[in-house]
């Protein structure tokens, strides 16, 4: 925490959440939607990217004490990574940081794998610039993101929309953006679980043979097409990784019966979302996505489910 910015501790239990922060919130308000997304969409290991249209929201006031509020009481503090990357970012940026009020408006479920830190990562860094009296610069926003997270693939679409495939190259984060199917959606299946990303990485192998990076390249090229296009045939033949799904299949319990019950239910592909614990589904079309969804909360009713949709727009600013 810098020094000098006093901070009120918050106690709020879960009925409480969304209760305004107690600090008087009167003034300019500074408002940041960011998608949630999926990283890797099967072969596109930490390269490819999806935004979906489940959006969280964050909004920032200028204060006299640092207040975080709306998110669970835990993180309402300063270790909060929207307070920490909004200070990493000021930081980089070179411009002094301001005491806020911050709120955390998000529906992405807490078992992980639709990008949750990253749309946290990204409102901090926007959040930086705007409040500095910059103007919101996308590839500045992605390149500052992208060293806070470690990786583009979540930051990427996070910050553009759409499909991204990413690569960091002397610092600088390169995206391509391509559109998604409108006839594609995504069934979301989250277990009431987590699977953390530092146990995710420990479960792939240090090398890959030869041939596996082989498959990889010509089936990432052949879903990113597939993706653009709308193509579930091509999908359903393309979405088949060696690299790092059959190692981080085995930390979730569920994948096994997920995964057959949404194939047989109509699905194209399964795909891990980033490193789980959530799970996609996809299909063709809003008839067979509500199939997938019927036959997997059967399959295991304590499930998070959603159907979700490609978003073509990343991250969007309102000051009000």
């Amino acid at each position: 925490m810098r020094p000098g910015v006093p901070v009120r501790p918050l106690t709020y239990s879960d009925k409480d959440l969304r209760k305004p922060c107690p600090t008087e919130l009167s003034g300019t308000r500074l408002v940041i939607r960011v998608p949630a997304t999926s990283a890797n969409v099967g072969v596109g290991f930490d390269v490819m990217g999806l935004a979906l249209d489940l959006v969280a929201t964050f909004t920032f006031h200028l204060s006299d004490e640092l207040c975080i509020y709306g998110s669970l009481p835990e993180f309402c503090s300063t270790n909060n990574l929207v307070w920490q990357s909004y200070l990493t970012a000021c930081n980089m940026l070179d411009v002094s940081p301001r005491t806020l009020a911050i709120g955390i408006d998000s529906p992405l479920p807490m078992s992980g794998g639709l990008g949750s830190s990253s749309t946290c990562v990204v409102a901090g860094v926007v959040a930086a610039q705007l409040l500095s009296g910059r103007p919101f610069d996308r590839q500045l926003a992605l390149n500052i993101a992208t060293a806070i997270e470690g990786h583009p693939d979540n930051v990427a679409p996070a910050v553009y929309g759409g499909l991204t495939s990413s690569f960091v190259e002397a610092g600088t984060t390169y995206a391509a953006v391509l559109p998604v199917g409108e006839n594609l959606r995504f069934v979301a299946l989250a277990p009431p679980y987590e699977v953390r990303t530092e146990e995710a990485r420990k479960a792939l192998p240090a090398e890959v043979p030869l041939q596996t990076a082989v498959w990889q390249m010509g089936r990432c090229v052949a879903m990113s097409d597939a993706l653009a296009r709308g193509d579930a045939g091509l999908i359903s033949k393309a979405c088949h990784d060696k690299l790092h799904e059959p190692h981080r299949m085995l930390l979730i319990p569920d994948y096994d019966l997920l995964r057959t019950t949404s194939l047989q239910a109509g699905a194209c592909a399964f795909v891990i979302s980033g490193s789980g614990s959530t799970m996609l589904a996809i299909t063709d079309g809003d008839e067979r996505a509500q199939e997938v969804l019927m036959a997997a909360n059967s399959a295991m009713p304590q499930l998070w489910t959603r159907i979700l949709c490609g978003l073509p727009q990343g991250t969007t600013v309102c000051i009000d």
